[in-house]
């Protein structure tokens, strides 16, 4: 397919298309039903696979004639807008990944109408986003795209936003869309990360494991998601580990700028890697870096019920120096008779916990009657996923945020 020439600039002659009224009733299919037939589903990849070579140009394009068109909804955004056209790539390839699982298409799909609250999207910006979607996928499928796949396209649009506005307005009966949040205490951990705990100035309910998106004051419409570090409190408060990326805004403000007395805004909680997924008394628990968070929620949780569980925790980093939380978890450990830990360093030799992630699993294991929650660098949590799997563990048991959520490489 031939590159469009000024991929930026709307074409005069482009043909806006339909979108379904925002009234009409709300889409809430079973979760046996299918959206979309197995040919739909089929031409609605194809054409994803046709657009993704240029997948960052189109969504430039998106956005560039959503702005021109739509002026108003501009205010919505940061005023930078690289790290938002990478999330719209990631939500797009999501729901396309999971458009023929009606039921976790209605989950994902209504977590993002929730989180979208926070930005202060209401129903009638749907259409003008639906809009401007077909006319980029339009523009950059080229002759791939006809009048059947843009059909294809507005009926999965309308359901998709269809959920998503019917999750924001059952969310808006019952909470806020942000929570201001006080820093109460920051404490430096070394390696550029720093422990940041927040007071909710409203009740805050959220299940360890789940992680948060933040804002600051000093980049106001710019969230960045970190996952709690602690089961839910009695006195409200959470606690965020965060490391300090090379040109993350928000990261490096929360690390370096962020004082008690600071007031911090906090989104919805979202995911799914919470205690209550696991069938299995046997837990296993893989951690790297400052993804040791939500694991030391998860081991808090297990506490805060009694122990029910035997947890085998393993951590891995590079260098023994890296090998994060390893005292704060070894003490646990001492208190808690169900808590193993162990550590994996890859680029030092240390006697006893030699070599990857990985191969340490594969050493110890085999884990297939566990079930499996992992945390850290998208590149770790695949490669831990797929030795567990090799060695007999269920997909079902393995649990992991999705790779294309930003608390994979939160900035």
């Amino acid at each position: 397919m031939s590159r469009p020439s000024s991929p930026y600039a709307p074409r005069p002659e482009e043909e806006r298309q339909p979108i379904p009224d925002p009234a009409a009733p709300p889409f809430a299919p079973p979760a046996a039903q299918a959206l979309l037939s197995d040919r739909e589903i089929s031409l609605i990849r194809a054409s994803v696979a046709v657009v993704e070579p240029l997948a960052a140009d189109m969504a430039v394009y998106f956005y560039a004639i959503l702005f021109t068109r739509h002026p108003e909804v501009r205010p919505l955004f940061p005023p930078g807008m690289d790290a938002q056209r990478g999330r719209l790539l990631r939500a797009l390839l999501r729901i396309v990944d999971l458009v023929d699982d009606p039921e976790g298409l209605v989950r994902f799909c209504g977590h993002l109408g929730r989180d979208h609250r926070k930005f202060g999207t209401l129903a009638a910006h749907f259409p003008a986003v639906g809009e401007c979607l077909l006319a980029s996928l339009a523009r950059f499928a080229g002759p791939a795209w006809n009048a059947e796949i843009a059909a294809i396209w507005t009926k999965a649009y309308a359901a998709v936003a269809q959920v998503m506005m019917s999750a924001a307005e059952q969310d808006a009966a019952v909470r806020p869309a942000t929570w201001p949040a006080t820093v109460v205490h920051r404490l430096s951990r070394g390696h550029g990360i720093a422990e940041i705990t927040v007071r909710p100035h409203l009740p805050y309910e959220y299940t360890a494991g789940q992680y948060v998106s933040l804002e600051t004051p000093w980049w106001p419409k710019q969230w960045r998601y970190y996952s709690a570090a602690n089961a839910p409190r009695e006195d409200g408060t959470l606690t965020f580990h965060v490391r300090a990326v090379p040109g993350g805004t928000v990261s490096e403000a929360l690390v370096h700028r962020a004082v008690v007395g600071d007031v911090l805004r906090l989104g919805p909680p979202m995911g799914d890697m919470v205690l209550d997924a696991a069938t299995h008394r046997d837990l296993l628990c893989v951690a790297g870096g400052t993804g040791l968070a939500p694991i030391r929620a998860l081991i808090e949780e297990v506490a805060r019920r009694g122990g029910r569980h035997q947890v085998d925790l393993f951590l891995g980093a590079r260098t023994g120096a890296e090998l994060y939380g390893v005292d704060d978890m070894l003490r646990m450990a001492q208190r808690h008779h169900w808590l193993t830990l162990r550590g994996a360093v890859s680029h030092e030799h240390i006697p006893g916990i030699r070599g990857s992630l990985p191969q340490v699993l594969a050493e110890y294991g085999p884990w297939y009657q566990h079930d499996c929650f992992l945390s850290g660098p998208a590149s770790m949590v695949a490669s831990a996923g797929e030795t567990l799997t090799l060695h007999g563990t269920l997909p079902d048991h393995i649990h992991h945020d999705p790779f294309e959520t930003p608390v994979l490489s939160a900035r």
